[in-house]
């Protein structure tokens, strides 16, 4: 059993997937759980009544709290997992000392939309955290078939080897095989990516384009989020690994992911508002959208899918005739 104290900030589907993995190498998990309602409910019945409720902890290895302070106070290693959209007004009032000498850890597949900025500069620009004590856990990777404990393989990423290997650890089981990588910021940048080329394909589906188009379409996305990785942090990566093209190809296709659902309502003519309200869960790309073309009026990259979807879910362009013109553009 792993010795140092593990706290996970959120309450989500990923969140208590990640309480799951940690219980088979911690042997108490501190859990901030935001809503009462939710932290009640798992102490008293033993499973989140809103996300993978079929797994039930034992509550004896759990310290369940609604006060983010008394979380971050107990913990050597905090673990992030709340959609990037909400990331600063839960920890804004947080007592950033609190972080101060401990390891911070984003399981964030998301950009913090008040500041443009990946969790990792977000958290060094406001809370000091160091880049050399931030560790990132990335997928490919559904909650749902971590809840089935499915095979799963994660990318942990930080600049310190050390420490990557150490969250490593924490998440290395049965079902859950980890990799270790020192990019964090392409390991951040790409999956903000890929959920607007889910949001994408989603569209397209919804237009009832076929699998023909769909692979042409992810062909092209790979190279785009490629491009665009590269002019904001240029070293070698292979752009194939897993998590990568990996995280993109799940993303895109499988029938759990949040974004190209919602790129399919959108596709099949729901209005933006009316499909996030339909929406139980968070679509992130959402709201990378218009982060990363702001963004990339700096950089300047070729980016014409997140621009597709950017003129349909900001400047109400009708999705029939987006995707036509996107079409055009593909090889």
């Amino acid at each position: 059993m792993h010795t140092r104290e593990v706290a996970v900030v959120g309450s989500g589907s990923w969140a208590t997937a990640i309480v799951k993995i940690l219980l088979n190498n911690v042997e108490k998990v501190h859990w901030w759980v935001k809503e009462k309602e939710i932290a009640d409910h798992l102490l008293r019945y033993n499973h989140n009544p809103h996300y993978l409720s079929s797994v039930e902890f034992d509550p004896e290895r759990l310290h369940i709290s609604t006060k983010l302070d008394e979380v971050l106070s107990r913990a050597e290693i905090i673990i992030f997992c709340i959609p990037a959209v909400f990331l600063h007004q839960t920890v804004k009032e947080a007592n950033g000392s609190r972080l101060k000498g401990k390891l911070v850890v984003s399981a964030i597949k998301g950009i913090v939309p008040e500041y443009n900025a990946i969790i990792a500069d977000y958290f060094n620009e406001h809370f000091r955290v160091d880049y050399n004590r931030f560790v990132v856990v990335s997928g490919p990777s559904h909650a749902e078939e971590v809840a089935q404990e499915k095979l799963t393989y994660l990318t942990v990423a930080s600049e310190n080897s050390e420490y990557a290997r150490e969250v490593s650890g924490l998440f290395d089981c049965r079902y859950i095989f980890t990799s270790l990588s020192d990019d964090i910021f392409g390991t951040e940048y790409a999956p903000v990516l890929k959920n607007i080329i889910a949001i994408a394909s989603g569209i397209c589906s919804g237009l009832g384009y076929g699998d023909n188009f769909q692979a042409v379409l992810i062909s092209n996305a790979i190279q785009e989020i490629e491009n665009f990785v590269a002019k904001v942090h240029p070293i070698q990566r292979d752009i194939k690994s897993s998590v990568y093209l990996g995280d993109l190809l799940v993303t895109c296709y499988s029938q759990f992911s949040r974004n190209r659902t919602f790129g399919t309502m959108i596709g099949k003519g729901y209005s933006v508002k009316f499909a996030q309200l339909e929406m139980k869960m968070i679509a992130e790309g959402y709201f990378a959208t218009k982060c990363i073309r702001q963004l990339n009026l700096e950089y300047g990259v070729e980016m014409p899918i997140v621009e597709a979807v950017f003129n349909i879910l900001y400047n109400n362009q009708p999705p029939s005739k987006e995707i036509k013109d996107l079409a055009e553009k593909l090889s």
